[in-house]
């Protein structure tokens, strides 16, 4: 699959001219920068670079689908109109994500709820199945954005956020989240070579980012 299509990075605020230069070194095109998130298109290969190489991006969303909603039934016709077949089959697991900004919606898990219902039953009145709902580890993750009346409908491709890297087993109180130690870091200018010293060492995330920075580890 060689064509492109937008791709949405999410961020922390204030790391969005950081994830800007991230993503232009990696070789993304058509970036423009929004409010904790950057867009920017590319390939398939390239959505899976970007999930691996980014390291102040928190998940990358793939756009599939937008319409109106002012209240529920709008946003369970929006979603039981689109055509989840060739994203979700019967027998695969979904989990959805819903965030809000809307003085028509003012409950994220609501809208999470409802968008699953109209996924659910449309492939069970297609397909006489319903797909099941798995929270930690499923098939297909789809994130749902409202803002006022707008609906934002994407595939989540990252799974985790991207922040959970894996080397951190034991943490102590209130550590530092490893997106923003390495925004901090790339903001910093630190040429990789010099010394780095980190005055705030608790569970080490700021050194630990440095030294996969410096040894180009991934």
């Amino acid at each position: 699959m060689s064509q492109s299509f937008k791709m949405i990075a999410k961020t922390l605020f204030g790391l969005e001219e950081v994830l800007e230069k991230e993503l232009r070194q990696l070789g993304a095109t058509r970036i423009e920068k929004g409010v904790r998130m950057v867009n920017f298109e590319g390939d398939l290969g390239f959505m899976y670079k970007a999930n691996m190489m980014l390291r102040t991006a928190i998940r990358i969303l793939v756009p599939i689908h937008s319409f109106r909603a002012r209240n529920e039934v709008d946003l369970y016709d929006g979603i039981y109109q689109m055509d989840w077949s060739q994203y979700l089959t019967a027998h695969d697991t979904l989990a959805v994500h819903g965030t809000v900004a809307s003085q028509y919606f003012n409950h994220s898990q609501y809208v999470a709820l409802k968008t699953k219902d109209a996924i659910v039953d449309q492939i069970r009145n297609n397909t006489g199945r319903r797909p099941d709902v798995d929270t930690k580890h499923p098939d297909l993750r789809i994130s749902v954005h409202i803002n006022d009346q707008k609906v934002d409908v994407s595939i989540d491709s990252s799974g985790e956020p991207l922040f959970k890297r894996g080397y951190r087993q034991e943490t102590n109180i209130a550590p530092i989240n490893e997106v923003l130690a390495a925004g901090l870091i790339l903001l910093s200018d630190w040429d990789q070579r010099s010394q780095f010293i980190d005055p705030m060492c608790g569970s080490g995330t700021i050194a630990i980012e440095a030294a996969m920075f410096a040894a180009i580890i991934a």
